[in-house]
């Protein structure tokens, strides 16, 4: 099951990236952070190894190096890059079909449920 949540957050996390441009900082780190009960550290080392290609090979060796990062993290972190995988591609689709203006409200109306969740 826990896999399954991976996934999902790794999806949505695609989603909103193909969408806004956005996905690990304020998708999966909080996600993990909530429904795994990570440490922020952890977190965001689990999240740079979803993202470890594009751009987290030097962080999460860094993270890793420090202790923060064991190999059960390792598979959270790719697990969640399959759902960014396929998120990303859904997500970009859904974009392309929205004007501007109606991109940049939902992405307004986004931040503030982020920006909520976490101030509570």
């Amino acid at each position: 099951m826990q896999y399954l949540i991976l996934f999902v957050t790794g999806l949505a996390a695609g989603l909103l990236s193909g969408m806004f441009g956005v996905g690990g900082g304020v998708i999966i780190v909080p996600a993990l952070v909530f429904f795994f009960g990570m440490t922020q550290q952890t977190a965001s080392a689990t999240s740079l190894i979803a993202l470890l290609l594009p751009v987290g090979l030097l962080g999460v060796y860094e993270y890793y190096r420090s202790g923060n990062i064991s190999v059960e993290h390792v598979w959270f972190g790719l697990t969640v890059a399959l759902g960014l995988f396929a998120g990303a591609f859904f997500g970009a689709l859904i974009a392309i079909e929205l004007s501007s203006d109606l991109l940049r409200r939902m992405f307004a109306v986004f931040l503030v449920l982020v920006a909520i969740r976490l101030w509570y």
